[in-house]
């Protein structure tokens, strides 16, 4: 019986953009800035999420899901969990809140994931997943690629915790490649949106958060990048599919054939 295929030797770092020093000083920096931004805007972010989406994100989550592969009975870790936008519509997809682990660095949004979900969660970073080796059939990422340090080693951990034959499914958000359209994304991004959370009465930490979001996306590596980080972790079936310019779907497979069923754990 031949063996289940393992990833390549790691790849140099590939960070998803360069070091945004009007929020953190150097790289060793981010880990923190995010973590403290994301406790302190925890109670707020869905309500200014729906605002984002302009009330489309829960079919759009779902969707993207479905054609990623997601399937009832699978069992799915969820990376960057959140307030758990992405494990909802998991968890009506693949059929119970015992099917899909949550893994995120901030307490403040793992609380409420866990508390609206019911679904297991832990704390823990993208590029040091506290799960076994093979041990789900599907990885999702919603949205927060943008705020690893190193693609190349979350990558590489995703291809290890999943499953042969497993699927990884990768929100983003990118920066439009016509100009008109990237000013409008950008007004509505870095101006419209923080200026309603102030209006609203959400706290200073929303406005700089949703600041924050826009710079990553105009400051990210390009999709071709990010599929090449995927490629050199081993993945196959790499692809990108993007809806209405901006939302984009990376998806791939850890090769290999499909092995007998096994609880997800956290090592």
């Amino acid at each position: 019986m031949s063996s289940s295929p393992s990833a390549p030797a790691s790849a140099p770092c590939v960070a998803p953009h360069p070091t945004l020093k009007r929020y953190y000083a150097a790289p060793e920096s981010k880990r923190a800035f995010l973590r403290e931004i994301f406790d302190d805007t925890a109670p707020e972010y869905d309500r200014i999420e729906k605002w984002l989406g302009l009330g489309s994100g829960s079919w759009y989550r779902r969707e993207a899901l479905l054609r990623a592969g997601l399937a009832q009975g699978m069992r799915v870790l969820d990376v960057a969990v959140g307030t758990g936008l992405v494990a909802r519509e998991e968890v009506r997809i693949v059929g119970s809140e015992k099917l899909v682990l949550g893994v995120d660095p901030s307490i403040g949004m793992l609380s409420r994931a866990v508390e609206s979900l019911k679904i297991p969660a832990v704390l823990g970073v993208g590029e040091q997943l506290p799960v076994r080796d093979a041990a789900v059939d599907f990885v999702s990422m919603g949205y927060a690629l943008r705020h690893l340090g190193s693609l190349s080693a979350a990558f590489d951990e995703y291809f290890r915790v999943l499953k042969p034959g497993g699927r990884l499914c990768i929100l983003a958000i990118t920066r439009p490649a016509r100009a008109l359209p990237r000013m409008v994304v950008r007004g509505y991004m870095r101006w419209m949106v923080p200026w309603l959370t102030r209006l609203s009465g959400t706290s200073a930490a929303s406005k700089k958060l949703w600041q924050y979001y826009w710079d990553t996306i105009d400051a990210c590596v390009p999709p071709e990048r990010v599929m090449e980080a995927l490629r050199a972790a081993g993945f196959t079936d790499v692809a990108q599919n993007t809806e209405l310019g901006i939302f984009t779907e990376y998806t791939a497979t850890r090769p290999g054939e499909k092995g007998i069923d096994s609880s997800a754990g956290v090592s």
